[in-house]
């Protein structure tokens, strides 16, 4: 497991849609995750501390787990199958620590409201993670950067083709020179 934090949210030029990216908390390793907008905009609003008239759902979740007794120890985001991820939300009640499944999304939705850390499995950044290149400030997948750092050419297979396509498109239109230069609400 590696600790990450939200490095930012991004909105695709092209369709529109959501990204959260994580940034892996001692590296410059990031993952992109699609979420949808009201997940973004949860995230967004905790993120900018906005106030809002009335909780919000993850608001919600954190109350309940809090009123019965619990506590989110943290979240993992744990798989990565078909272009889908997978999460984890650990949580401590009465002793037992229990793991509830959720998409990724709501997930850190939730660890920003309570303050845990949020975690992503290895293998998952193995899958998805990607680089910048330092010249070009483009993201590399991390195979290429194993490739750059050994100087050998190295032919991209089809299946890493088709498990980065649905990333692909979204990530050749960001302007990522700005990463870590800003957060969100800074």
């Amino acid at each position: 497991m590696r600790e990450m934090t939200i490095d930012s949210i991004r909105v695709s030029p092209m369709n529109y849609q959501r990204v959260v990216i994580l940034k892996e908390k001692d590296s410059d390793r990031y993952l992109p995750i699609w979420i949808g907008p009201a997940e973004a905009d949860a995230i967004a609003v905790k993120l900018q501390n906005l106030s809002v008239p009335r909780p919000l759902t993850h608001d919600l979740l954190g109350t309940i787990i809090d009123m019965l007794g619990g506590s989110v120890k943290h979240i993992l985001v744990s798989d990565l199958q078909n272009d889908t991820f997978y999460a984890k939300i650990t949580i401590q009640s009465n002793g037992d620590s229990k793991e509830i499944d959720c998409r990724p999304s709501d997930a850190v939705a939730l660890a920003v409201r309570v303050q845990v850390p949020i975690y992503v499995e290895e293998a998952v950044l193995d899958k998805a993670g990607v680089l910048l290149d330092k010249e070009t400030g483009k993201p590399i997948p991390l195979d290429d950067a194993d490739a750059q750092a050994s100087d050998k050419p190295r032919e991209v297979k089809e299946e890493e083709l088709r498990r980065m396509s649905a990333f692909t498109d979204f990530i050749d239109t960001l302007d990522l020179e700005d990463f870590g230069r800003s957060k969100p609400g800074a």
